[in-house]
């Protein structure tokens, strides 16, 4: 028997005293403001908690080294201490996704007990071992330094609840948030819920023999083992085509080592873990296909038709060959990039409990509610009408939340056993299960006249799109539409390949294929630039994109680019620095591309000063629950009601995955529309005239084209970002300052801007410096988070984002959309800037140095 103090009451522990006080404080206890970011790796933070005054990883902590101790959680902390805190972070708008605040703010209480005035250096290595993937880190700091300060001067913080546009008002949520009192997915409980895990391949590529069950079944607490034969309807799934299966059946052939063979559901995450660990499974091991160059002989084919499992081709201009030979200047060379984990702090987790007359409620996380009811219902083989999907806003996901994972596991669960049941991967397992960032490999050519004038590029890409499609097509798709960069290329000739392997898969991640070909691109003009003897920043200013310019597939671009305006921004920062590297970006908004880009808005008067705006798109820390207020208050002018955000498949308000920096413009236009109505048919008492109905918006696009269609006049896409960034180092060779200019229209909330554009900087810096996904033979070579290289808070440098409003014709407000265009130019920019360090130049990433 153990006896400690939680949070000021004596309380005893009778368990096994090796268990984590994380999992004892969340599933004995219920306190969830500590979140388990890393399962017990102790790499990411979340989890921290307050042990005898001083920090602790409660995911690292047994319950048997706290005889006598003292535990404190933020639900201990003094009121009046935990609501400062909570509100320095809402209005420094150092919350976005919100999973990892908890972990931050504890430890600036900690920090500030100790320090009342810490310096920015302090704050750096008090926060030293906390991960932060959506923030960069800038705006935490400016927390603790906004809390410390209050404490200091004993002023209360104010927070901006209402407002409409252009203004910084606090994250929808933020608060509770912060606190850790918002539920994630795996916070939630429901009376008789019962926990599902999943048994994953061991080989790459291997035909099942036998899977053997018997052991699991009798494991004390399995409540049922699951294999591919209880799945009532379609077993396989996928976002663009139906290549993957649920669980792979016995003579079947596996394709990665995240393919799942069998699951159980049982009384305890724990026990159901070790259930499956109790499978044996019999296999005959078969070669892997690794190297996609070599994929494209098709000797061993990773599915029946063939590796090659998409390609996007188009020659525009002229003949190829005819434009090089008549350039003045010309440079060539082979760029590879690498694969990159999305290290979202929040692993995966679904819930299913079943519903009446045979229907599922599903409590997911995804991008896609709606995707997720489709494919839920096809695998139950049910009717849509017969799954619910319900956001639960989650814990980052950048693209890596797409694609099922465990949403189809729990409902086959559900669907069985009638009970509310959770499926959750811990960190091992959602590396192994999960798309990642497409490697590349991309020869480029491209070629000048003696004026420095643009005049073709060559772009032949190959991208290892692992063992399943996921969203491989549309992203080697971007990859060659974004082929050209932020410039206007007379002549292109573009191939772009989409290859499976028995590597990984890999789908959509932040950018979508344009990172890797802005990395190319840029590059090769800097090279360009000094084979030819131009200054680069007046290179790029003489053939940025601008109204009338062509991009890669030979849109011609209307009103609304702001990319020179970008280049003026950074131009006295990238001059006045001795060692600095430049790099232009776009990036699209929307899927375009002939696909249909909709949104569909429902405003319900529920009340005398209450609305709920139900909406179909995905908060995974972006703020686009934020955003639909702003917009709402806005249109209405009413600023002094109650506004309720609902994303829930039974409003049918259609939103699509919320993808392709998309979500503001198609929810902000389809709200605009709604909120008009409703302004209109406001009456002079005001809401209590309106209770009771529902007003509806839509837009619809379906007017753009697919690359390399013979169309006259393409339209890939209905709107597009810019940006230019300039990456500064020290005279040691480290990433000292970052300037950051981004054209995203007009800007709605500029805390939330900011915080966008600093937390994809520092993603793209690690992209260029440090973080690598390696495989060897199709296995991880490391499981470990540490191993990702995934910059902490000592990593950053300084961070200068500058707003450049060329308002969009089609945007809501004139806004375009900034989720992902943030890290575009970053790494080109880092790599660029190397060069005029040391002279070396790098085809490859990630270029293996500290940041700083």
């Amino acid at each position: 028997m153990i006896a400690l103090t939680l949070n000021g009451s004596k309380i005893t522990f009778t368990g096994d005293g090796t268990r984590s006080l994380l999992s004892w404080l969340r599933n004995d206890q219920g306190i969830t403001s500590p979140k388990d970011g890393c399962s017990g790796q102790g790499a990411c933070g979340a989890c921290l908690v307050e042990i005898d005054g001083k920090a602790a990883l409660s995911c690292r902590t047994p319950m048997k080294k706290l005889a006598d101790a003292r535990v404190t959680t933020i639900e201990g902390f003094d009121p009046e201490l935990k609501d400062l805190l909570a509100k320095a972070f809402v209005k420094t708008g150092a919350i976005q996704c919100g999973f990892c605040t908890p972990g931050f703010l504890s430890r600036t209480k900690i920090l500030l007990e100790q320090n009342q005035l810490p310096s920015d250096k302090e704050i750096k290595k008090a926060l030293g071992a906390h991960l932060c993937r959506c923030t960069g880190y800038a705006k935490i700091i400016d927390a603790v330094v906004l809390a410390a300060k209050s404490l200091h001067e004993k002023k209360p913080i104010q927070l901006l609840d209402r407002s409409g546009i252009g203004k910084s008002q606090s994250k929808h949520d933020a608060y509770e948030t912060a606190l850790g009192q918002r539920e994630f997915v795996d916070d939630m409980r429901f009376n008789g819920m019962v926990y599902g895990a999943l048994r994953f391949s061991d080989h790459p590529r291997a035909r099942v023999l036998k899977i053997d069950t018997d052991a699991a079944e009798k494991l004390a607490g399995v409540i049922r083992v699951f294999t591919a034969d209880d799945i009532p309807g379609d077993r396989f799934t996928g976002v663009l085509r139906p290549d993957w299966p649920v669980m792979v059946k016995l003579g079947e052939i596996t394709r990665y080592i995240g393919d799942v063979l069998a699951g159980v559901a049982a009384e305890t995450p724990e026990i159901a873990r070790e259930a499956c660990g109790l499978i044996h499974v019999d296999y005959e091991e078969l070669e892997p296909v690794l190297d996609p160059v070599a994929a494209l002989e098709d000797k061993i084919k990773v599915h029946e038709d063939g590796n090659l499992l998409a390609i996007t081709q188009f020659n525009r201009g002229g003949d190829i060959e005819a434009a090089f030979e008549s350039s003045a200047h010309v440079v060539s060379a082979q760029y590879r990039t690498q694969m990159v984990e999305h290290a979202f702090i929040e692993t995966e987790c679904a819930i299913a409990r079943p519903l009446e007359d045979g229907a599922i409620q599903l409590y997911t996380q995804s991008q896609g509610i709606y995707e997720d009811r489709h494919s839920i219902a096809g695998i139950l083989g049910v009717p849509e009408e017969k799954v619910i999907a319900t956001l639960v806003p989650c814990g980052g996901a950048f693209g890596g939340k797409e694609d099922l994972t465990v949403q189809g596991h729990a409902a086959v669960f559900c669907h069985h056993l009638q009970l509310p049941v959770k499926v959750g991967l811990n960190r091992e397992e959602s590396l192994r299960m999960h798309v990642k960032r497409h490697p590349l490999i991309m020869d480029y050519k491209l070629g000048c006249d003696e004026k420095g004038k643009l005049t073709a590029l060559s772009a032949h890409i190959i991208g290892d799109t692992g063992a399943y499609a996921s969203l491989g097509p549309a992203v080697l798709n971007r990859s060659a539409g974004h082929a050209t960069g932020g410039y206007h290329v007379p002549v292109a000739d573009v191939v772009s390949k989409a290859v499976y392997t028995n590597n990984l898969p890999a789908g959509a991640m932040r950018g979508f294929g344009v990172n890797q070909v802005t990395f190319a691109m840029e590059c090769m003009v800097d090279e360009l630039c000094e084979k030819a003897g131009f200054d680069p920043w007046e290179f790029r200013y003489a053939n940025a994109l601008e109204k009338g310019s062509m991009t890669a597939t030979g849109q011609v671009l209307g009103d609304g680019v702001g990319l020179k305006e970008t280049l003026e921004a950074i131009k006295s920062d990238y001059q006045n620095a001795r060692y600095a590297g430049l790099a232009l970006g776009i990036k699209n908004i929307g899927f375009g591309n002939g696909l249909i880009d909709e949104s569909e808005v429902k405003i319900e008067v529920t009340g005398t000063d209450t609305v709920v705006i139900h909406h179909g798109w995905t908060e995974m820390g972006q703020g686009i629950d934020t955003i639909a207020k702003q917009i709402f208050t806005e249109t209405t002018g009413l600023n002094d009601i109650t506004i309720e955000v609902v994303s829930s498949t039974d409003s049918e308000a259609i939103g699509g995955t919320t993808t392709a920096s998309r979500g503001t413009f198609l929810m902000g236009n389809s709200l605009m529309v709604a909120a008009s109505a409703l302004k209109k048919a406001l009456p002079a008492e005001g809401l209590s005239g309106l209770v009771g109905r529902v007003f509806d918006g839509r837009w619809f696009c379906d007017w753009t084209n697919a690359p390399g269609k013979d169309v006259e006049n393409p339209m890939t896409h209905f709107a597009y970002g810019y940006a230019a960034q300039v990456v500064i180092l020290d005279d040691d060779g480290f990433v000292e300052k970052v300037v950051a200019a981004h054209d995203a229209g007009r800007v709605l909330n500029p805390n939330m801007f900011q915080g966008q554009i600093e937390g994809g900087v520092m993603m793209g810096l690690g992209y260029a410096f440090t973080e690598n996904l390696v495989l060897e033979k199709g296995h991880l070579t490391s499981t470990k988070m540490v191993k990702l290289g995934v910059p902490k808070i000592k990593s950053m440098p300084q961070i200068v984002v500058k707003a450049v409003e060329v308002n969009d014709p089609k945007g809501p407000f004139g806004a375009k959309g900034v989720g992902e265009i943030g890290l575009v130019p970053t790494a080109p920019a880092a790599v660029n800037a190397l060069y005029q360090f040391d002279k070396k130049r790098r085809y490859a990433l990630p270029v293996n140095r500290k940041i700083r």
